[in-house]
């Protein structure tokens, strides 16, 4: 518990402008300039054309194509404070969270940690429907309420997805109100690498607030005591960080982290929001993000 109490701060880190062409000295149109001897010309070879760029079969126009790219015009004007925060993120994970994690990941029964996980998706369905309905999806609220419903009772408090099995066969969704406010066209606004919250934009931050104001267990006295909620999101962290440690490696040792960390976030977002306008957007890398 001592080791959970205190990566549970640390580990919340986790989470080119075209050369100038020169300019083109001025024509006298009334003073035409001496002609050179041809002799005198030097022989000059025709300026080489630009190389194409590759043609890349995976992407078309649906793809989303996470580049590592710095640039203030994708919405991140606070880069400079954003990338040594990110620096600084990637400091503690290298001396805490990542060992941590994979110790976690690695010691801890595959079972236990389905039900921790289960558990904690299961308190999630409630915020999912009420999106939902939000967004004009009755169809899918109803089954999320359905998935509550089986996994709170037959599945144990959530602990068991019973509701995905069997005749049910309910899938689970993920869904909140910062997806409600990008529904109805409300842009993600600036983007932050944050201390203790890690990528998020203006609107996922304000959405993510209202989450987790409205989780049934901020109703229940007893899960709202830091005895309840400190182990909690311990346990949440660490396997988030182990779940996606394939994914964080591949980010790291592409060209530009930091560039390549937000562009992924960025395009993962958009990629929700346009899935639930019936816009389905597959998200590609290329050489840039990949490793080097």
């Amino acid at each position: 518990m001592s080791v959970f109490i205190l990566a549970a701060p640390l580990a919340l880190a986790l989470q080119t402008a075209p050369p100038a062409i020169p300019p083109v000295p001025e024509i006298n149109a009334g003073a035409p300039a001496p002609a050179a001897p041809v002799a005198d010309l030097p022989q000059q070879s025709p300026p080489a054309s630009p190389p194409s760029p590759s043609p890349d079969p995976t992407n078309d126009e649906s793809d989303i194509v996470v580049q590592a790219r710095r640039s203030a015009a994708r919405g991140d004007p606070l880069e400079a404070v954003n990338a040594k925060t990110f620096a600084a993120a990637q400091a503690v994970d290298d001396a805490v969270l990542g060992p941590v994690a994979m110790a976690y990941a690695h010691k801890m029964p595959s079972p236990i940690r389905s039900g921790l996980r289960n558990f904690r998706y299961n308190l999630h369905e409630p915020v999912v429907a009420v999106n939902f309905l939000l967004q004009g999806k009755p169809g899918k609220a109803a089954e999320t309420v359905g998935r509550f419903a089986v996994n709170t009772t037959i599945g144990v408090a959530g602990l068991f997805d019973m509701a995905k099995r069997g005749a049910f066969k309910l899938p689970r969704r993920r869904n909140g109100f910062a997806n409600t406010m990008g529904f109805y066209g409300i842009k993600p606004g600036p983007f932050f690498f944050l201390p203790l919250i890690g990528p998020t934009t203006a609107r996922d931050l304000v959405g993510n607030i209202f989450d987790h104001a409205a989780l049934p267990l901020s109703f229940i006295k007893p899960l709202r005591t830091p005895a309840y909620t400190i182990p909690a999101r311990t346990i949440t962290i660490l396997d988030h960080r182990a779940e996606f440690d394939e994914q964080l490696q591949t980010i790291r040792a592409s060209a530009d982290p930091y560039a390549a960390r937000r562009d992924f976030y960025l395009a993962k977002r958009q990629a929700e929001i346009d899935h639930l306008r019936a816009r389905d957007t597959v998200i590609t890398t290329t050489s840039e993000f990949t490793a080097k």
